[in-house]
């Protein structure tokens, strides 16, 4: 119930308007956003390097209806991955084809994305395609497949365990030998198209965690589920998959303790990086995944 409440929160304008005017909301959202200039991500993805860590930059936004925003947004990316070269930055970046504009024109969006993906394999980067809700899902891999068979191979995706299709479109990523980022997914969605109970969302990640270690391209493992970790690494080392095979992905500001363990075990970490203005959304997301991160909220008001 609490997470459905948080996902609801995060598309009402009127919750958006009170979160972000908030006088708590900024200091704690930052627990889980690096700020909102790309110094401040800049900052935070050298000391997550000297760490021992890879990270992915997203610069924040979805839902974008305005061709100028969404060129803006694009252009945006554009610097990310200059000032990312610049400053010697170990990794690559994520972005939302809703913000880059899928909502608008099919070709308005190859446009601005090609742009990104061609401005990164300049530069030898990988670009990832978040997964956004369900209705978005065969839009986004008809997509990274288009644009893969006009030679951006430097392209990967999102698949969410929590949805019931996830299992035959991991098979499928295999078989084009795309990049997969395996997460649990942070939507409501209706049972039709989604298991509602959490054992089923973490047997279908396993499953899929299989058959990507297994069959896939190199994977990344996105989860902060201590089990499945546990058990990734113990699939990965019964059947002599190499630790640079994969990688475990975790998010900014959540877990960094475990997060330096997987590093000190010999593990391959990348740290999903969210930074600029448009962290709303993101942020009620982390808060509907975790009661722990709601609780960090809870502090912070009380402290005033």
């Amino acid at each position: 119930m609490l997470r459905q409440s948080f996902i609801l929160l995060s598309k009402s304008d009127l919750a958006r308007r009170f979160v972000t005017h908030a006088p708590f909301a900024s200091a704690a959202a930052r627990r889980f956003v690096a700020g909102e200039t790309m110094d401040d991500a800049s900052s935070a993805a050298r000391e997550l390097n000297r760490a021992g860590m890879t990270v992915t930059m997203d610069y924040l936004g979805e839902s974008v209806n305005d061709r100028a925003e969404a060129t803006a947004a694009a252009d945006q990316y554009l610097e990310i991955i200059d000032r990312m070269v610049a400053d010697q930055i170990d990794g690559n970046v994520s972005l939302k084809l809703t913000q880059m504009g899928q909502d608008i024109d099919e070709d308005f969006l190859r446009d601005n994305v090609s742009r990104i993906l061609e401005r990164a394999a300049r530069h030898h980067m990988f670009v990832r395609f978040d997964m956004e809700s369900s209705d978005y899902v065969q839009r986004t891999i008809d997509f990274a497949d288009r644009v893969r068979a006009d030679g951006f191979t430097n392209t990967g995706i999102v698949l969410q365990s929590m949805l019931r299709r996830t299992e035959a479109d991991t098979l499928w990523a295999n078989e084009r030998g795309m990049r997969v980022r395996l997460c649990k997914g942070a939507y409501a969605e209706p049972e039709s198209v989604a298991y509602p109970d959490k054992k089923d969302v973490d047997a279908s990640f396993m499953r899929c965690t299989r058959l990507l270690l297994e069959h896939g391209a190199y994977a990344g493992i996105a989860t902060h589920d201590e089990k499945i970790i546990q058990a990734t690494k113990r699939f990965a080392l019964d059947r002599g998959i190499s630790p640079d095979r994969f990688e475990f992905q975790l998010l900014y500001g959540i877990r960094r303790d475990l997060q330096r363990q997987l590093v000190d075990e010999g593990w391959r970490v990348r740290v999903y990086i969210g930074f600029g203005t448009a962290w709303y959304p993101y942020f009620m997301r982390r808060l509907a995944e975790r009661p722990a991160n709601v609780l960090f909220i809870a502090r912070q008001l009380v402290r005033g």
